[in-house]
């Protein structure tokens, strides 16, 4: 055998070799590994023109290495150094038709289960082996992994607050994956290409950096992770780009406001250079400054003394003259009234003049001297008879009861206090029960009230008294008070009130227009008091009246006169309440509801006061409060501040209320404007529960709304359709305007009888959205769980606070059974039963005491005693220019008052301010022989304020 080896051909030692290696693999898979070469042959080593890829795994799938090789008689795969089966290849072969070598491709499958039953080093690994006539060739090694991706990110992008231009970077780490999972950022669930966006860049280790930050960056973000296997997407991070404020150019210095002498000036900014935006900071600092000025007071001129006569002129006339220089006039000063120069006759009537004769002129001058004579007699008889006529009116002035000395309470406390009177005289025409003979006795007793009654308040006097029951009174009686009565001697009267309280309701039948229309006007009423329009409706006379929409605080009051004689008016009064038109700017709010009292083509007399609600804290330092009107346009203009010195019309504001004068109707509101950041808004908290659908769900509703009746009517209304019921007594929170924001939370709720959602046991608001809400309610609600029906109680606290500022704590006890509860009742106004009066019955102040104040104040007097006194002792001392212009401003002093105590009806304390000013001209009068003794008012004020 050996010797025929040695003379075989060397093909046929190949094909031995060949044979004897494919008895190789046809035996086990674990034989010897093949030898790395064969006996060779002539040819070409083999050329590879396909090598194995890297291949990863998909879940179960099986992945396919293939491997082409030129020319090539046998391509076997080695894996991780271990041959592969011939079984487990498949191969394809074919001839290149350029060259006529033979190629031969081949293929094998690669499972997980093999992948994963690998140990080694390093990956799992495949080489494919190809043999030609001289040798082998070997490809490159192929890795083969599993592929997968986890689902947790090592790092989700955290949201962030940057200014405007500041840098964002959003960091984000891909979970960890096979193959490395790529990253794609996604701006509003859109994709982001940071190549259309040079600000952008998002290849820095996955990040996501905006090197500027824009108003328009503000978004969510979320990084998406990627790879054959599958997608993750990252935690959404809110990026939030702010506008911190700042402050405009200041305004121009305004005029003085005061023409004369010392008064100020002031100058104002804005915030909205920028304007703060997206939580940004409010611009520190003051927004209005004022300063005090001096305008130099004008100063009228004056005539200087006459100068000598000049030499007599050749026509018999000498002349002097004056200048207008002690002082001159100055600061737009009135000049000096009269002629600057006289001429007269310097011969005394002997001079010739136009060459006449001197009897011919002598006696032209006696013509005229006796034609002078007749004229002087008829002016003096004139004079004569106006000065008659004036004395006796002052003495029949002095002489009736509206003399312009009696000032004490009786002005206003007669019309409705019976007082005896003790005198010598056998009669007094003056005093009311003349009825009554008088006993010519040494002493009468008269019983009557000191005024006169008008024929319209008899019915009124004689039914009840405006009074609470009022001490026994003993006074001394001025002498001049006894001469305005009539009585020559003075007299000591005593006085005692009568029981009774002001009569509202209807003590009173309608007028002749009321009655007419008292069908309407029941009907309007029902009408009101079932839906939600805030409106109120009546017809007015020349008599006046009161106009309310209940339970707002909003009323309207029309003096008597306003109104034409034998004319009537049907007037409304509205608050709107649907989406306002007027926008305040910056950090102004609305203060009070938008009212609209009409008809609007109308205008009265005397003006009208129109009360409007307010939830400002009033404080001229922290607060610029103006009020605005609505033109027909619909666009809104100022018309004053309450502030301002005008004649136009009179703002008075008072802690929760603000008492405005006008001669035309029309929509008005309230804007407050902070000047500083200590300006307070007064909220009212309130609490609601009722229960849910689920008979074991309780639900809190938390209302912080302005400190006015109408945004409390409003939430009650709302509630009431939603059967909720109010909890605990509202209660009154100072939120101030420094920008902080305000939290609600529900403390001490029962740890084993209920419990509430984690997390939201504490709500936080903005500040912008509390501060202006322009009288939209701020709304929070809580909902609580019980672990089982039999729980019928629920006690917890509602906190209520502004960061840095005050807080307010409402104690909730109640049961959430039906049969059980204890509702929290709140009472209404007396107004509310009484939407509208006419007449006598609208006002406090009966029209008799009305009209001896107005003569007694509107006359000038020499002691002060006129209606500026009246103003100052009813705390109005501002803008008192605005009263001198009306035709009677006593009268219209006491329309502000009957505005501001339409729900207290003090006039115990108007008495008293008539009663002091009495008192206070009687310590400096010039009479001193008569004694006067103080008297005591004792009176019980139940209904003040």
């Amino acid at each position: 055998m050996g010797a025929a080896g040695r003379r075989c051909p060397e093909r046929l030692a190949l094909v031995l070799g060949l044979c004897s290696w494919a008895a190789a693999l046809r035996g086990n898979d674990n034989s010897e590994a093949l030898p790395e070469s064969i006996p060779s042959a002539p040819g070409t080593l083999p050329h590879f023109m396909e090598e194995p890829d890297d291949a990863y795994i998909i879940k179960s799938n099986p992945i396919v290495l293939r491997c082409k090789a030129m020319p090539a008689m046998q391509i076997f795969f080695k894996c991780n150094g271990e041959w592969v089966h011939q079984n487990e290849h498949v191969s394809e072969e074919s001839m290149d038709e350029t060259t006529g070598l033979k190629i031969r491709e081949v293929y094998i499958n690669v499972t997980r289960q093999q992948v994963e039953d690998f140990h080694g080093p390093e990956d799992y690994w495949c080489q494919c082996v190809a043999w030609s006539h001289l040798g082998t060739s070997k490809s490159r090694k192929a890795s083969v992994r599993i592929a997968y991706l986890r689902k947790n990110f090592e790092q989700d992008p955290q949201g962030k607050e940057v200014p405007i231009e500041g840098m964002i970077v959003l960091h984000c780490r891909p979970p960890e994956g096979v193959p490395a999972a790529e990253v794609e950022w996604l701006k509003n669930e859109e994709p982001i290409d940071s190549n259309l966006d040079e600000n952008i860049d998002t290849r820095a280790d996955h990040n996501l950096i905006i090197r500027q930050a824009r108003l328009s960056d503000s978004g969510n973000y979320t990084c998406m992770a990627a790879n054959i296997v599958a997608k993750r997407r990252s935690m959404s991070a809110t990026v939030v780009v702010y506008v911190n404020g700042g402050w405009s150019s200041w305004t121009e210095w305004s005029n003085c406001n005061a023409r004369c002498g010392r008064g100020w000036q002031k100058r104002s900014r804005t915030c909205t250079n920028p304007a703060p935006l997206n939580g940004g900071a409010f611009c520190e600092g003051m927004s209005v400054q004022k300063i005090t000025c001096t305008s130099l007071c004008p100063v009228d001129g004056n005539w200087e003394v006459w100068s000598e006569w000049s030499v007599c002129s050749p026509e018999c006339e000498h002349l002097r003259v004056r200048e207008c220089i002690a002082p001159p006039p100055r600061n737009g000063g009135k000049y000096c009234e009269g002629l600057s120069q006289e001429s007269e006759n310097c011969t005394e009537g002997l001079c010739i003049q136009d060459k006449k004769p001197l009897h011919e002129i002598k006696s032209q001058n006696i013509e005229n001297a006796s034609d002078i004579a007749l004229y002087s007699g008829l002016g003096a008889a004139v004079i004569a008879v106006a000065v008659l006529v004036v004395g006796v009116t002052l003495y029949r002035r002095s002489q009736s009861e509206y003399g312009v000395d009696v000032i004490d309470s009786s002005a206003l406390t007669g019309g409705f206090q019976t007082f005896n009177f003790k005198t010598v005289r056998q009669g007094n025409s003056l005093l009311l029960n003349s009825s009554m003979q008088p006993d010519l006795t040494v002493s009468r007793t008269y019983s009557g009230p000191i005024c006169l009654q008008d024929p319209m308040d008899k019915e009124l006097m004689t039914e009840s008294s405006l009074f609470n029951p009022l001490s026994d009174i003993k006074v001394k009686v001025h002498s001049s008070f006894m001469v305005s009565l009539g009585v020559t001697e003075r007299a000591e009267y005593h006085g005692k009130a009568h029981s009774g309280t002001f009569p509202h309701g209807n003590n009173r039948a309608f007028g002749t227009i009321q009655s007419r229309n008292k069908a309407t006007y029941i009907q309007n009423l029902s009408s009101i008091s079932t839906q939600s329009e805030l409106k109120t409706t009546a017809i007015f006379g020349h008599l006046g009246g009161r106009l309310v929409v209940p339970n707002t605080g909003v009323s309207l009051l029309i003096p008597h006169g306003a109104i034409p004689e034998e004319s009537s008016w049907e007037i409304y009064l509205a608050i709107n309440q649907r989406e306002s038109s007027l926008q305040p700017e910056g950090t102004d709010v609305l203060l009070g509801p938008e009212v609209t009292c009409g008809p609007s083509d109308v205008s009265v007399s005397t003006p009208f006061a129109l009360t409007i609600p307010h939830c400002a804290e009033v404080n001229s330092e922290h607060w610029s409060i103006h009020l605005k009107k609505r033109t027909q346009q619909g666009k809104w203009e100022e018309v004053m501040s309450v502030e301002e010195e005008t004649t136009s019309c009179y703002c008075l504001l008072d802690p929760y209320a603000c008492h405005i004068l006008l001669n035309s109707f029309g929509t008005y509101a309230l804007i407050g404007e902070p000047i500083s950041d200590c300006a307070v808004r007064q909220l009212k908290v309130a609490v609601f529960g009722c229960l849910s659908c689920n008979s074991l769900d309780y639900n809190l509703r938390v209302y912080c709304m302005d400190n006015t009746p109408c945004s409390f009517q409003e939430v009650v209304l709302d509630e009431r359709l939603q059967g909720g019921q109010l909890l605990e007594e509202p209660k009154l929170l100072h939120f101030k305007g420094n920008t902080f924001s305000l939290q609600i939370s529900v403390l001490d709720i029962p740890p084993f009888l209920w419990r509430i959602k984690p997390f939201t046991a504490c709500q936080e608001v903005p500040f912008s959205r509390v501060w202006c809400s322009n009288q939209k309610p701020l709304h929070c609600a809580f909902s609580l769980e019980r672990y089982t029906p039999a729980t019928t109680q629920l006690s917890c606290k509602i906190c209520v606070r502004q960061v840095k500022g005050h807080e307010q704590i409402l104690q909730i006890q109640t049961s959430i059974l039906e049969s059980e509860r204890e509702s929290i009742t709140f009472f209404a106004h007396d107004d509310s039963n009484f939407p509208a009066q006419m007449g006598a019955k609208a006002f406090k102040i009966p029209y008799s005491i009305r009209q001896r104040i107005c003569a007694t104040f509107d006359t000038p007097n020499a002691k002060g005693k006129d209606w500026q006194m009246l103003a100052q002792k009813n705390s109005i001392s501002r803008n008192l220019s605005y009263f001198a212009t009306q035709r009677s401003p006593s009268a219209v002093i006491l329309d502000l008052w009957e505005a501001r105590h339409q729900h207290d009806g003090d006039l115990d304390s108007l008495a008293c301010a008539l009663e002091e000013i009495g008192r206070t001209h009687s310590k400096i009068s010039d009479i001193t022989e008569t004694e006067i003794e103080e008297p005591d008012f004792n009176y019980s004020r139940q209904n003040g304020l």
